[in-house]
């Protein structure tokens, strides 16, 4: 088969992935900077641009492409609304300017051009077709010129002219064009990119000892999660919880009477999915709590657990929606070495896997009635990939501001392939990554990658599933070194509370897991206590909300300092106009001290300028005005925070 007549090639076009398979991940406000390779045959003038709209639009915006050297070129257009975006790179070779380019040349050369400008008047003609009218009677009055030899100084004083250039260049004939193909950018809600989580069980949170906490117990807390500058209050799952096979204390397989379950082993006789814990409170008290949360400027996220008790409603209802044993009964859930005889797994295999989707989809929407906008899914990494993409692009057809956090502490390309499939947010490693080696490798992976296009981290220093060695008996200074990391290294944070700002981390001995761990058993704590971790938490959350370049992820440089136990990244807002500089002392027991390169180049300093950095946690100001900056850090604060101002 003959292919169709074209003149440019269009090649590596930036950002994609997997050639379009998947669309890249933008907020509202962002900018997607496109580059491509694209070489014309010859050497004729091309032009190339990068057209784009909304999809739920027509009219196409077009914005030109610029040269950068060797083929490559480079245009950047602004996403104004959420939703889908399309895109693709297009190419021609200009027969208009590349006809301009020519004459002057020759003019230049000192050769007569009479011919050149009769060849000229076709493009003249093919102008008059989208100019306005003044700028018709200009190239009228130009088609005179050419083709007049009385004319000729007037002619070539008009053809070189950068007016008719600029006509040309406004007004392009894209003949034999070429175009790369149609790539998609979803836009989120700015939260997406920058939210910061506070984890409780709501059934902790009564004020008296042995009593099961309420809805009504948890909106006595939320000014205490307001105060210390969390957005988003994450709960474990609210659900009655199921009685067969219940877990005990610290995971006993036999529970004792009295004891509570897991939260995550879903339904009983008191209800499923859509139902709530009879102890927690009722719908209409959950609805009120999601609404006073919204009042101080949080957001509720709700559980997402797709797997179900062994007395869970759907076993008897749906029966065809459990993968059933020769000898008729049900496996239970299993990680070996790991067994979860409280839940069983929903069999995504079934022949009636239609039924299934759409019944979990009602239940997600079911809950977005409620006022919930984020959801946090419980290990999806364990269900297929196709289904979160259909169910997640199903949601935003009608809710686009919902959000999705994968929690899935799995295989890389486990985690890359969920957010590939559209979870707007996924867990991270960071919880993990201890040494300077260890954080600026993985910094480097997440922002210097093609992962930066579609997998937006949430560091979280602990979860309720894992007490990090170097947290379990560690001091206030580790705890504190690892909040400032994890809320300036990343735009999403969060943290498993009180138990990490009140330093409890008594651990099962040789494992990452609590020691009298609150998804076995309802515990108490003294919500009234502040500590320099509620207070420190405050004020870097603060700082976040206040500096744009701390509200995001991809724009980080790492800068030198010759201690490997002091770690030191600048960070800028998009359009620069917010800086910040933080140095981070990684040892939690001494002192350490060093010499930090600030990025001079970077920051457009010329070479005698100093800089101010303003320390956002303690107020005190320095000026500086070398490129080797001294620094001591004390465990009693291991980091700085520092705003700079030129």
């Amino acid at each position: 088969m003959m292919q169709k007549q074209q003149r440019v090639v269009i090649e590596n076009v930036v950002p994609q992935i997997h050639g379009g398979a998947f669309f890249i991940k933008r907020v509202v406000g962002e900018t997607v900077t496109v580059t491509a390779d694209i070489l014309p045959d010859g050497h004729d003038v091309m032009q190339a641009e990068v057209q784009f709209k909304h999809a739920k639009e027509k009219n196409v915006q077009v914005v030109r492409m610029q040269h950068l050297g060797n083929d490559v070129y480079q245009a950047s257009f602004v996403l104004e609304k959420q939703g889908f975006y399309e895109y693709k790179v297009v190419g021609w070779v200009d027969y208009a300017l590349n006809w301009q380019h020519g004459i002057i040349s020759k003019i230049e050369d000192g050769q007569q051009v009479t011919s050149e400008l009769l060849d000229g008047v076709q493009y003249l003609k093919q102008l008059q077709k989208h100019v306005t009218e003044s700028e018709k009677k200009y190239l009228k009055k130009l088609s005179k010129f050419f083709k007049t030899k009385t004319s000729y100084k007037s002619a070539i004083k008009e053809a070189v002219s950068d007016r008719l250039k600029q006509l040309f260049f406004q007004y392009p004939d894209r003949f034999l064009s070429n175009s790369s193909n149609l790539l998609q950018v979803y836009v989120d809600r700015k939260k997406a990119n920058f939210s910061t989580w506070y984890e409780f069980f709501p059934r902790s949170a009564a004020s008296e000892k042995d009593k099961h906490g309420t809805f009504k117990d948890c909106e006595t807390l939320l000014p205490r999660v307001a105060a210390m500058g969390f957005d988003t209050l994450y709960f474990p799952p609210i659900h009655p919880i199921g009685e067969v096979n219940r877990k005990g204390k610290n995971n006993s397989t036999e529970a004792q009477e009295g004891d509570s379950g897991v939260p995550w082993g879903i339904g009983s006789k008191h209800g499923g999915h859509t139902a709530i814990h009879p102890e927690l409170g009722t719908a209409k008290e959950f609805k009120q709590l999601v609404s006073k949360a919204k009042d101080l400027g949080i957001e509720v996220a709700m559980d997402l657990a797709f797997q179900a008790a062994p007395d869970h409603p759907y076993i008897k209802e749906h029966p065809e929606w459990f993968r059933q044993r020769p000898d008729g009964t049900i496996q239970y859930a299993e990680n070996p070495p790991k067994k979860y005889q409280d839940i069983v797994n929903f069999y995504f295999e079934t022949s009636a896997y239609k039924e299934l989707w759409k019944e979990l989809l009602r239940v997600t929407m079911h809950w977005i009635k409620q006022g919930i906008t984020v959801f946090r899914v419980d290990n999806p990494h364990t269900k297929p990939y196709y289904f979160w993409n259909w169910l997640i692009l199903e949601v935003k057809k009608k809710h686009p501001d919902v959000l999705f956090l994968a929690e899935a502490f799995s295989r890389p390309k486990v985690m890359q392939q969920l957010a590939k499939q559209g979870f707007s947010q996924s867990y991270s490693y960071f919880t993990w990554r201890v040494s300077k080696e260890e954080i600026i490798a993985y910094m480097v992976e997440l922002t210097q990658t093609e992962m930066r296009e579609y997998f937006r981290p949430n560091f979280w220093p602990n979860t309720p599933d894992i007490n990090p060695y170097h947290l379990q008996g560690a001091n206030e200074a580790m705890h504190l070194l690892r909040y400032a990391l994890a809320a300036t290294l990343s735009g999403n944070i969060g943290i498993y509370g009180p138990v990490f700002e009140y330093m409890v981390s008594d651990a099962i001995p040789g494992k990452e897991e609590y020691l009298d761990s609150e998804k076995y058993e309802v515990r108490h704590w003294d919500w009234s206590i502040e500590n320099k971790l509620t207070r420190v938490i405050s004020k870097i959350n603060d700082a976040r909300k206040t500096h744009a370049s701390l509200q995001q992820t991809n724009n980080i440089r790492f800068c030198h300092i010759e201690n490997e136990n002091l770690i030191a990244f600048y960070k800028w807002s998009d359009n620069q106009t917010d800086e910040t500089l933080v140095i981070v002392n990684l040892d939690p027991h001494y002192m350490q001290q060093g010499q930090v390169q600030i990025p001079r180049d970077a920051l457009g300093l010329h070479d005698h300028q100093s800089i101010t950095v303003n320390d956002l946690i303690t107020g005190n100001s320095y000026i500086w005005g070398d490129e080797w900056n001294f620094v001591e850090l004390h465990p009693a604060l291991p980091f700085h925070i520092f705003h700079i101002k030129k």
